[in-house]
């Protein structure tokens, strides 16, 4: 039996999206998945790298890896009216060139950051490490992801959402696209469906019995939330609209790319569609 390893963040929405698999609620015959939970730069780097065959990415990495993975269709998170927040110690004002921590350098948030404030002088750190930097001073601000977005000090407040800048550069009202999965193109097409499929199922199994795999990643220790701060993050990240991408989301992280493009990020345009798992492969080959 072939053992898979399915790389992904260590925060609940990913955790959660993924341990109807741990769970032995999802299975895929003949295969034997396994997980392993890094930073999302991290994984980021990985996939530059080509370390894993299934990988969690952020969207804003995707066309610097397009040749070698495809985007999966599943276990998705978009803003929706919130996002990412750019934090300071409460009554500080930034200056143009303030100095401020990000998560990494091909995380959306990073990308979108530093179209909005061109002049911060930019350090990278785990995104962990972001909130404590911030109150001792280390920097003058930090942008906040994953669940600390929720559960932040009380000496901080939020100087600006990244929902907002989202939005004045994006000029629609279009769904943040954060982060997704990516799969490794050299895999057997019918075994990527595969694998499509499964995780597909798996984001589904999850959101149909939320409240007891909740229950059960809370009693094991397996997140870093207490169970109402849980159950809010989860309603944000790893909702009814992560199963599948939606027509809105092509669209929102089309935008995201089209921004990426005309600020210098990317040496190319790209349209997410374009670079799908053809999953008409598989009716087409059992016809």
């Amino acid at each position: 039996m072939k053992t898979t390893l399915i790389a992904h963040s260590p925060d609940a929405d990913d955790i959660f999206m993924y341990y109807a698999i741990k769970f032995g609620w999802v299975t895929m015959k003949d295969v034997k998945f396994d997980n392993i939970a890094k930073d999302i730069q991290t994984l980021n780097e990985d996939a530059l790298n080509g370390v894993y065959d299934i990988v969690a990415i952020s969207f804003a990495l995707y066309p610097h890896i397009k040749e070698e993975y495809a985007p999966l269709r599943t276990a998705v998170s978009f803003g929706e009216g919130y996002g990412p927040k750019l934090i300071k110690r409460k009554g500080e004002k930034l200056k143009r060139n303030f100095k401020v921590a990000l998560s990494g350098e091909h995380t959306t948030n990073a990308m979108l950051f530093r179209i909005a404030y061109p002049d911060a002088r930019i350090t990278y750190m785990n995104f962990l490490e972001i909130e404590q930097a911030v109150i001792d001073g280390t920097v003058h601000a930090g942008v906040l992801i994953h669940e600390s977005i929720l559960t932040y000090a009380d000496e901080l407040e939020v100087e600006r959402e990244m929902w907002d800048i989202w939005q004045e550069l994006a000029g629609d009202d279009l769904p943040l696209p954060l982060g997704g999965m990516a799969i490794r193109r050299s895999l057997p097409l019918n075994k990527a469906i595969e694998y499509e499929a499964t995780l597909t199922k798996a984001v589904q199994v999850a959101r149909d019995h939320k409240d007891r795999l909740s229950k059960m990643l809370i009693e094991r220790n397996l997140v870093r939330i207490d169970a109402p701060t849980l159950d809010k993050y989860l309603e944000l990240y790893a909702n009814d609209e992560s199963i599948t991408l939606s027509p809105l989301q092509y669209k929102a992280i089309d935008k995201l790319f089209e921004l990426g493009y005309e600020h210098g990020f990317y040496d190319a345009p790209v349209k997410i569609e374009e670079y799908l798992i053809p999953t008409e492969y598989k009716e087409l080959r059992n016809a």
